[in-house]
């Protein structure tokens, strides 16, 4: 079914995210694998070609696309192509690039932003806690006042791009007795005395996409790193959430289509008992149903960002499209691995890759536990 959310120019901008894909990371995905982190080179060329810089005014750096599908066509070309491509370079132009732009001084703009854009400056944002995941509210983490700074202690972990990012935004609790109303997020250098990385996490899937566990002992900083108002972080972390999550659901099923597209040409190939095994009524009805069930997810992830577009996506909605397009990209993975038979469980074939890549996406972002309270609670229930 034809799309009507792009047009002629969001066209050519995915013919250049194509050709970035293919020259730079597919001839160095197993590489990338094995290493478990993208090269910054690659990094480099992402902010040449002005990607990473989508969302920021030009004034800093940045192309000011002031169009959000530019946005989702990065997102779905990175993630045809690899899931942890999208998920990292995903943190920095659809995640915290909102950070930096709406919610810094202009002297903050000025400090980060030409480094952000150019690639130079490899962000993260560091929500989730070892006994904190997806509920914000909980978070441990503590910067307490003391004199002209405060001084930082607590620990993130599953923190995407966390053994490279040089700026991180950390979220931390400053007035206890508030609450949710007591968090405020800094922008910490990773140079800073007191910082340091743990372990590269050894994930199930999406190896590429570096993970680590931060933390911070005594780390000093001044009121020159507070991102937004003091006291009002989880505010805004709730206002700008439904831009990741819609960003993901985006990326998700473009990483599905990609599988999808591929498992019906090896249907259309495969033979057993003397037949084309995409001839047999099973997988034939199946596939059916795996192409219908993708494209309807699809026009509603698209209605979900033209609400986004026109400043209209509630958090209700996002949520929405978050744990159904991840819900829908794993139904389908599985089956597509299904039907690839026993090759579909060698890590050399890409359906075993994206399958296993995939799972993580009913967990991060707010689980779908999570988010079916938040429609919930919507109800009134």
């Amino acid at each position: 079914m034809r799309r009507s959310l792009f047009d002629s120019d969001h066209d050519a901008f995915r013919d250049s995210v194509r050709e970035f894909v293919n020259r730079h990371l597919v001839p160095n995905e197993e590489k990338f694998i094995e290493q478990r982190y993208i090269d910054r080179e690659i990094w480099l060329e992402a902010g040449a070609n002005g990607y990473l810089g989508l969302e920021v005014p030009e004034q800093y750096g940045g192309s000011a696309a002031g169009d959000y599908r530019f946005n989702a066509v990065l997102g779905e070309e990175l993630a045809r192509s690899s899931a942890a491509a999208a998920s990292s370079f995903g943190i920095q132009f659809d995640v915290v690039a909102p950070y930096l732009v709406s919610l810094t001084t202009e002297e903050q703009r000025q400090r980060w932003l030409p480094k952000f854009c150019a690639g130079e400056l490899i962000t993260a944002i560091a929500m989730t806690e070892p006994s904190a995941g997806s509920d914000l509210a909980a978070l441990k983490t503590t910067a307490v006042r003391d004199g002209a700074t405060w001084v930082i202690n607590g620990s993130k972990t599953f923190i995407t791009n966390g053994t490279q990012a040089d700026l991180i935004i950390v979220a931390t609790r400053t007035t206890r007795e508030k609450g949710s109303k007591g968090i405020t997020l800094f922008a910490v250098d990773a140079d800073t005395a007191g910082f340091t990385r743990g372990r590269k996490l050894d994930k199930v899937g999406q190896p590429e996409s570096d993970t680590a566990e931060l933390f911070f002992e005594d780390v000093r900083v001044d009121d020159t790193a507070i991102i937004g108002e003091l006291d009002r972080g989880f505010i805004h972390m709730m206002n700008l959430l439904p831009q990741e999550r819609i960003s993901g659901a985006v990326a998700y099923l473009a990483h599905t289509r990609r599988i999808l597209e591929e498992t019906v040409t090896y249907a259309q190939e495969r033979k057993a008992f003397g037949k084309t095994i995409g001839s047999m009524q099973w997988n034939k009805f199946l596939l059916a149903e795996l192409v219908t069930k993708l494209d309807v997810a699809q026009a509603h992830v698209d209605a979900c960002v033209a609400a986004h577009i026109a400043g209209e996506l509630t958090a209700v909605d996002a949520a929405k499209a978050k744990w159904w397009s991840s819900t829908v990209q794993n139904e389908i993975l599985d089956h597509c691995v299904q039907i690839h038979g026993g090759y579909g469980y060698m890590n050399e074939y890409r359906v075993a890759r994206a399958w296993k890549d995939a799972r993580v996406t009913k967990i991060w972002a707010g689980s779908n536990e999570i988010m079916r309270e938040v429609i919930g609670r919507d109800l009134g229930l």
